[in-house]
């Protein structure tokens, strides 16, 4: 399957779920229900209002593990993502943070959903969490194992972090393209919510034949100038209230930027 072929619309908006904080994690407060409740709650608040993609992700499990989640990570993550595919009639994908991109490859296969997320794909990156080590050969290579469909949606300079030797956003996007085997590049800007460059998402466009994604700071103001540069948008912090990505999700807000999209490309 193809990005193009999974996404209906021409410009995919992928709302993210932001779970409430999983089993094991330090602000997790017990109550596993509240995570499913809260998980399908915004599920179908997205899905009713038009979106066109959701994004499972463990937000909440602050500080994140740099690379491998501990089982009962992966099995709450697994078991909330079946919950959202079996509501939903939209695609949905799967982000195992920091880093655990075999993690979420399985979660994704496991649970029917259909594209995964992986922050930092190939080479190094220095984040809050220490070093994040790339481990494209191994994600690409447990996929073709599991003979799965899962498309990988990979990071280029992600947010929270800085490469640990910065070759340059040509060169990291040409490698992502051709040596790691991406389904599509992400760009973002410098941490949650914060606006992503113009010039980047230009410069990745010049240098991949992939789809390329905006991954933080879409507003309805901001969407003429980023719809044409882009193929597909990743939504999270401007659906919760007042912007804030720790909130829960403004239904109002989801409807505004829906319809700023379907005006945008609309040409009006």
């Amino acid at each position: 399957m193809t990005f193009n072929e999974l996404f209906a619309s021409p410009k995919p908006l992928i709302a993210v779920i932001h779970l409430l904080p999983l089993p094991g994690a330090p602000r997790y407060d017990g109550h596993v229900r509240a995570v499913y409740d809260a998980a399908l709650r915004e599920a179908e608040i997205f899905t009713r209002n038009g979106v066109d993609g959701l994004l499972v992700e463990n937000f909440r499990d602050m500080p994140f593990y740099p690379d491998r989640l501990p089982p009962e990570s992966v099995a709450a993550l697994a078991a909330v993502t079946r919950e959202v595919v079996k509501s939903t009639s939209l695609p949905v994908g799967v982000n195992a943070l920091r880093n655990d991109a075999e993690a979420a490859l399985a979660v994704a296969t496991a649970c029917e959903a259909h594209f995964m997320r992986v922050n930092v794909h190939l080479d190094v990156a220095v984040s809050d969490q220490g070093l994040l080590q790339g481990a494209a050969h191994q994600t690409m290579r447990l996929r073709a194992a599991l003979r799965s469909n899962v498309l990988v949606f990979a990071d280029v300079a992600v947010k929270h972090a800085a490469p640990l030797r910065d070759r340059g956003l040509a060169v990291h996007t040409r490698d992502l393209t051709e040596r790691g085997l991406a389904d599509g590049i992400i760009v973002s800007g410098a941490y949650t919510g914060a606006p992503t460059p113009l010039q980047e998402l230009d410069l990745v466009r010049q240098n991949t034949r992939l789809p390329v994604l905006i991954g933080s700071g879409v507003t309805p103001e901001n969407l003429p100038q980023i719809a044409p540069k882009v193929d597909g948008l990743i939504v999270g912090s401007y659906f919760k209230q007042g912007g804030n990505a720790e909130e829960v999700v403004d239904e109002t807000r989801v409807k505004r930027l829906v319809q700023a999209l379907r005006r945008t490309l609309a040409g009006g």
